[in-house]
């Protein structure tokens, strides 16, 4: 390529990048205090592919004490918190920004820790970065822009190629939980691994044990929630990556689903995830594509061949629940993502105990009551779960879910469907019954709710007389009452 046309091409990059008042301010205290400024990273990478830019990276020569004194009495607020790292971040009239030092680390191979080194060229900070795509910057000090791209990112992004600066073995040996990143972009960015990063993904796979499981757990719901979560959970099952994040994943491809229309159940929980995700409607949601990708685990488990030759997993639900907590416990997710996903997995068969059509008003107040705020997903979820070729029993699964929606509208109409409680509260009980708080309280309101589940709503002189009998035919002690 001619010097004239890479010069051209050069600033057709640099028109792309479009930086914003900020960046130009900060370039130009940085400019004026004899320093260089590069933007830098996913920030480059995003604004070329037109993504919206919330934060922005910076590196500079400058060492991080004289970054603190560019920034002195222009920011709005300050954190040095990664100093030690030589990064510092600030805000400036709503936007954050994060400026590093130029780095040339050295990895200790044990840990995923650098042994920090500042460098002293935008060329040996770039090498160090662990993907090509995000090891391009653009100068902002100079005389004019100055796109630098030492390692063909701009090609690799425009042939939608995931490849590293380094070799890869390198790569990931100083960092592993690049593989997963690796994953994560593949989601988010539709990028595809040159074949070299596959061989090392594959080849150094147990690595990852060197992570955290938090950092494990926050690249995990980071490429879930990109837009092809599917290609990226299929490469971390071909190259083992998932055996050390999700071993319950690759393991469902050794159960053959029971209606004998995909290969293994593995395939069918992908094909779920991707119907769940189309059924969204407030943007993406984590809990329910765990719950999508996670709701067939308790299959291999308990498969069985039954005697007329059919393959059953009966109480694969009960048994996916448990694993599920266990799982997501042992990644660390939040107790609330822990218990609604496991709920979800737990209830996502209930339906099909009904769905020949002979709901009763009790069921339908127990499916409610189970599914509680999660009602929503688990509709999603239920009717993702079909994915039979058969369009005729397609179409009537989803003609009796239509119908269980409307018995639930039509219930919600009549009666306090989404905060079902027993007629008499807890107080009512005691009073009535002259009970002290206690045991004999607990289940008192248990069999009123019981009650209200199978009967509906009670009037208070019905309420009262079904709690008196019942009462009487446990030998309650009701004192004075």
């Amino acid at each position: 390529m001619s010097a004239d046309l890479l010069r051209a091409q050069q600033n057709a990059v640099v028109e792309m990048v479009s930086i914003g008042p900020v960046a130009e301010e900060l370039a130009a205290r940085f400019a004026a205090a004899g320093h260089r400024l590069y933007l830098v990273g996913g920030s480059v990478r995003d604004a070329l592919l037109d993504r919206d830019i919330s934060d922005l990276d910076f590196t500079t020569d400058a060492r991080p004490d004289a970054v603190l004194a560019v920034l002195k009495g222009w920011t709005d607020a300050i954190w040095d918190t990664g100093i030690a790292f030589g990064t510092i971040g600030a805000r400036r009239r709503g936007t954050t920004v994060e400026i590093t030092t130029f780095r040339a680390d050295a990895y200790d191979r044990v840990t995923r820790n650098p042994v920090v080194r500042f460098g002293d060229t935008i060329e040996a900070d770039l090498v160090r970065r662990d993907f090509t795509v995000n090891a391009m910057a653009v100068e902002l000090t100079g005389e004019q822009r100055r796109f630098v791209d030492p390692h063909g990112g701009l090609a690799a992004l425009a042939a939608g190629t995931l490849d590293t600066p380094a070799t890869p073995q390198e790569s990931f040996a100083d960092d592993p939980l690049r593989m997963l990143r690796a994953a994560r972009f593949v989601s988010q960015l539709g990028l595809t691994p040159a074949p070299r990063v596959l061989v090392a993904m594959t080849e150094m796979a147990g690595e990852l044990s060197r992570i955290t499981r938090e950092r494990v757990q926050t690249e995990l719901s980071k490429l879930l929630l990109g837009t092809h979560p599917r290609r990226a959970i299929e490469l971390m099952v071909d190259t083992g990556l998932c055996e050390h994040v999700l071993p319950e994943v690759p393991a469902m491809r050794l159960a053959i689903d029971e209606h004998m229309q995909h290969k293994d159940v593995y395939t069918h929980s992908l094909v779920v995830m991707e119907q769940a995700i189309d059924r969204e409607t407030d943007g993406p949601d984590l809990v329910l594509r765990l719950a999508a990708l996670l709701h067939d685990i308790g299959k291999p488990d308990t498969r069985r061949k039954e005697p007329d030759g059919r393959v059953s997993f009966h109480h694969h639900e009960v048994v996916g629940a448990k694993m599920v907590r266990r799982r997501l416990r042992e990644l660390r997710y939040p107790k609330s993502v822990v218990d609604d996903v496991a709920q979800l997995v737990f209830l996502h068969l209930r339906f099909h105990g009904y769905s020949g059509g002979e709901w009763t008003d009790s069921a339908v107040r127990r499916y409610v009551a189970d599914a509680g705020p999660l009602l929503e997903r688990l509709h999603k979820l239920v009717r993702s779960d079909c994915t039979t070729r058969n369009r005729r029993r397609a179409a009537a699964l989803q003609r009796s879910y239509d119908s269980l929606e409307e018995r639930i509208s039509r219930l919600r109409e009549q009666e306090a469907l989404d905060a079902i409680r027993p007629d008499l509260d807890g107080n009512d009980i005691m009073a009535l019954l002259g009970l002290p708080p206690g045991p004999q309280v607990g289940k008192a309101y248990k069999h009123l709710l019981a009650l209200r589940m199978e009967r509906g709503p009670l009037s208070r002189e019905e309420a009262e007389a079904e709690l008196r009998a019942w009462a009487a035919e446990n030998g309650v002690d009701t004192g004075s009452a």
